[in-house]
């Protein structure tokens, strides 16, 4: 493709696009996106982006309908500046739990945001561990969906466990596929944690199933939030004999009490990624490491820009 790439990035993370340009090695877009008093968000982009390869990275994360509107700005920006095509690159997809009615009369919103972000003029969207796989049809547009599992598992294998003495546990029945994966990849075994949802944010553990007794416990989710669910988890793998409780998740809301749920549980070490600004999130805990997903986003957007493939990255 002979249309110059560049990349962009809104406030939500700046770091990562950073990072991320970096790697390409390329100099970040040069914009201006600031509010006015009343709040009204503007974008200037101050550089020619006629004819280019544009990539905007902007996670939907806290606050997230600031953050969601930014990003459409500034695809309409750039789309009324005539650049050659505009891929959305979204590492946290906020909304993504609301992707099917769980009641009467509530709205499917992951389905929304996907139409208002085609409806901006976003050409494809690159994401990373989309809460459910099938969001990726509510888009008309590509989506390139990655994984951030290749970073965990070099985190976990450097610690040079024998596979015999850890076991991966799938928090929910929901997560049963993703921790299956990452347990074949360590040669591990997998357990499976009974949840019951009694409302949004509010989770009771039933039961463990599988043995964990003296055993390194690897739990394994896809977004961690107010941290009921992964707390209460390491409370029952601790309670069925777990030896050690490590926690690791691709993307750290931690809002509400997560720091004091995470910082009084059993959890000897939660592992996140940077696919949300960790500055954006006061008092981290100091259970908690974050590893980078730039590279592998990095690589995405050069092979997107090639036209090369996305998918052979996980093979």
């Amino acid at each position: 493709m002979t249309n110059k790439l560049k990349l962009f990035t809104g406030n939500s993370n700046k770091e990562l696009a950073e990072k991320m340009a970096g790697y390409l090695d390329i100099t970040l877009g040069n914009a201006e996106v600031y509010n006015f008093s009343d709040g009204e968000t503007f974008i200037n982009i101050n550089e020619n982006v006629r004819g280019c390869d544009i990539f905007l990275v902007q996670s939907s994360s806290n606050p997230v309908d600031k953050n969601l509107m930014e990003l459409l700005i500034m695809i309409d920006a750039m789309k009324r500046a005539s650049a050659s095509r505009i891929t959305a690159v979204v590492p946290y997809y906020g909304y993504a739990r609301q992707d099917r009615k769980t009641a009467s009369r509530v709205p499917i919103t992951a389905k929304l945001v996907a139409d208002i972000i085609t409806t901006a003029g976003a050409d494809r969207v690159l994401s990373m561990d989309l809460h459910a796989g099938q969001i990726q049809g509510f888009f008309n547009i590509p989506v390139d969906h990655l994984y951030a599992a290749p970073v965990l598992l070099e985190y976990i294998k450097e610690k040079n466990y024998e596979p015999a003495d850890i076991v991966v546990v799938s928090p929910d029945a929901g997560a049963v596929e993703r921790s299956r994966s990452f347990a074949k990849h360590l040669g591990a075994n997998l357990a499976i944690i009974d949840k019951r949802r009694i409302k949004a944010n509010v989770a009771e553990i039933m039961n463990v199933i599988g043995d964990v007794k003296n055993k390194i416990a690897i739990m394994l989710d896809d977004i961690i939030d107010t941290a009921g669910t992964i707390t209460q988890g390491a409370v029952a793998l601790s309670n069925n004999g777990a030896s050690e409780v490590i926690a690791m998740a691709t993307h750290g809301v931690l809002s509400g009490e997560a720091m004091s749920k995470i910082d009084n549980s059993p959890i000897k070490e939660l592992i996140i990624t940077d696919t949300i600004n960790p500055k954006n999130r006061q008092g981290l805990s100091s259970k908690i490491k974050i590893l980078s997903v730039a590279n592998i986003l990095g690589e995405a957007v050069k092979r997107i820009h090639e036209e090369d493939s996305v998918s052979s990255l996980f093979i």
